[in-house]
């Protein structure tokens, strides 16, 4: 059996699957969750229910956390009955939620107060790659504490990357929004005026697809244009959340990211749409909308 003992904490559709790997790859392993019908599954396979986040860190060794957004961190690491309640000095967190770089960078300066070390690890991938352990992980942190942690990024993902000290990964994963994203709305914006210009968007979606303009981004969400199937792979909420990160850390740094202002504006129509829980494919629905269509 592996040496180190596991913690996990965030049981949903990313956290769920990356933490029945480390499971089912021989770590003992300790969940527990805000709601914990999502961590039935976990404890069928043999995981150990803790009552909170402090409880964990006293069971485990290293604990990764997926989680919604930065303040959701900062409360399971470091509100009361948090992980630094529980952590015994060389402790590992591994976060693996996507938060602004600062938030990372503050956690893990409290966390060194206490003699815990923390590794930013935010993922691309989405469910899929959760599910195949396929995802792509950009690491911030320690490169001991990355040495240690590396045998278990192999159980989750196929790509693994030390960026650089902590607060790196989130800058990586805010890299990777901007580009997908940005990607979402030119996919968008072609298929758009496909239809407008009177040509089919599946055939065009077809053509564009064998050229230098094929991508994953014109296959998996110009597919859901085509289809006008919106439902959800990837909330755009996220997104609009990712891109209030991406857009907050370049106005700090006084960076000029002019296209993605510009897809910023269009996320932030979609939301006042009321399509947040639908999938960023909605950005067609947003410039059919506002712009004419004939």
């Amino acid at each position: 059996m592996p040496d180190e003992r596991l913690g996990c904490i965030g049981l949903g559709v990313m956290g769920r699957p990356m933490a029945l790997h480390l499971l089912r790859a021989g770590y003992p392993l300790a969940v527990w969750a805000r709601r914990p019908e999502s961590a039935q599954a976990l404890l069928d396979a043999g995981a150990l229910w803790c009552a909170t986040p402090a409880a964990v860190a006293r069971h485990s060794q290293i604990v990764f956390t997926m989680l919604g957004d930065g303040r959701d961190v900062e409360s399971v690491a470091l509100g009361p009955q948090g992980l630094s309640e529980g952590f015994a000095p060389g402790s590992v967190l591994v976060d693996m939620s996507t938060i602004a770089p600062g938030t990372a960078r503050s956690i893990a300066q409290s966390l060194a107060r206490v003699g815990v070390d923390m590794l930013d690890a935010p993922v691309s991938g989405g469910e899929q790659g959760a599910i195949a352990a396929t995802l792509a992980i950009m690491v911030g942190g320690k490169a001991s504490a990355f040495e240690r942690v590396r045998p278990l990024f192999a159980v989750l993902g196929r790509t693994l990357v030390h960026v650089g000290e902590n607060g790196a990964g989130q800058v990586a994963k805010a890299c990777n929004q901007m580009i997908m994203v940005g990607c979402i709305q030119a996919v968008a914006e072609a298929l758009h005026l496909a239809g407008a210009a009177g040509a089919d968007p599946v055939r065009v979606r077809q053509a564009l697809s064998g050229g230098s303009a094929g991508s994953r981004v014109l296959e998996v969400f110009g597919g859901r244009m085509v289809e006008r199937d919106f439902t959800a792979g990837v909330e755009a909420r996220l997104h609009h959340k990712d891109y209030g990160i991406v857009l907050g850390e370049a106005s700090r740094r006084g960076v000029p990211l002019p296209v993605t202002g510009q897809v910023w504006q269009q996320l932030n129509a979609l939301m006042a749409n009321d399509w947040g829980r639908q999938d960023t494919a909605s950005l067609l629905r947003v410039l059919e909308r506002n712009g004419r269509s004939t």
